[in-house]
């Protein structure tokens, strides 16, 4: 039996994407009976049930046929990038490579990264998005991304992990706080005062854990769900934060003055680094992006001038 071929495979993502053989066909411009003989052959070639037909409702993935949709995209898009590579002779990395980062440190380290990134592949086309950790890691087991830059905070095992800089945790803050002009605090003694807390899926976790492990318990008087509204908060008196990744400055977006402390206490620090899907072949674009992530020169070691600035400073 001949396999199937990429356009078959198209069809099937597509279908599976949108959950319906009539969308599928409506979207790629064909026949209904041209995506349903492309399903058909997929399944009869590799043995599985790929979908759950549901008379008058459209189809659903089997658990196979969600594993298969995330290879399936990953190599339609490697085909793509493959066919725009030969078009160029292999002068030019070319395609498209969509990342993923954690929003506490993507707006310090990767534009300088993209622009470098950018300079060097002018015919790669790159698309970045901003989401927690457990959306990171979804996006990357689902192949919507080749590349994540974010935490070592609960990567599972089919994600591979490649550090680049370690954070440890500090305290932030307001100017004119009565902690302010400590050059350093105790866990023991910020939790006398209230907390604002980033309120992220497993940031809040990690941050709540550092007090745990010490026996203690801070009192959470604010919870933001951004970053600026954090700085916000505590540079405007409503209590402190810890914060890992170093300051880019000592003012909220208000005109607030902050101010960091170190920790006196052991606490876990958190790498920051690039990730992807284990196993999975990255295209050219996806592999110079990994490569140029990995060179501290060329990416310019903004962490490490930051935390030589601030005194928070990240280890590589």
């Amino acid at each position: 039996m001949r396999p199937f071929t990429l356009k078959q495979l198209r069809y099937f993502v597509v279908a599976g994407e949108l959950s319906s053989v009539t969308q599928a066909a409506r979207k790629l411009h064909v026949s209904q009976p041209s995506i349903s003989a492309a399903i058909q052959q997929i399944e009869e070639i590799t043995g599985l049930q790929l979908f759950v037909r549901h008379h008058a409702q459209g189809l659903s993935l089997t658990p196979s046929g969600k594993q298969l949709l995330i290879r399936a995209r990953q190599l339609l898009r490697d085909a793509e990038g493959l066919e725009k590579y030969a078009l160029s002779l292999g002068e030019e990395i070319g395609g498209e490579l969509r990342l993923v980062a954690f929003p506490t440190f993507a707006p310090v380290f990767l534009p300088q990264l993209l622009r470098r990134y950018a300079d060097r592949h002018p015919g790669v086309s790159l698309y970045c998005d901003e989401m927690n950790q457990v959306d990171v890691v979804r996006g990357l087991s689902q192949g919507d991304y080749e590349l994540a830059f974010t935490y070592d905070l609960q990567v599972p095992e089919e994600i591979d992990f490649t550090p680049l800089y370690r954070f440890p945790p500090y305290a932030v803050v307001a100017a004119d706080h009565p902690l302010s002009l400590r050059d350093s605090i105790g866990l023991a003694e910020l939790v006398a005062y209230p907390m604002v807390l980033l309120d992220w899926p497993l940031s809040r976790e990690y941050f709540l854990s550092i007090f745990t492990r010490h026996g203690l318990s801070p009192s959470v008087a604010h919870r933001a769900k951004s970053m600026d509204m954090l700085r916000g908060l505590v540079a405007n008196g409503f209590g402190f934060s810890l914060f890992n990744t170093p300051l880019t400055a000592l003012e909220s977006l208000d005109g607030g003055r902050l101010t960091a402390l170190p920790l006196e206490d052991e606490a876990q620090p958190l790498s920051m680094g690039i990730a992807c899907l284990r196993g999975l072949r990255l295209s050219p674009a996806a592999e110079a992006m990994h490569r140029l992530a990995q060179d501290s020169e060329a990416r310019g070691d903004v962490f490490e001038r930051l935390g030589t600035s601030t005194g928070l400073a990240a280890n590589p």
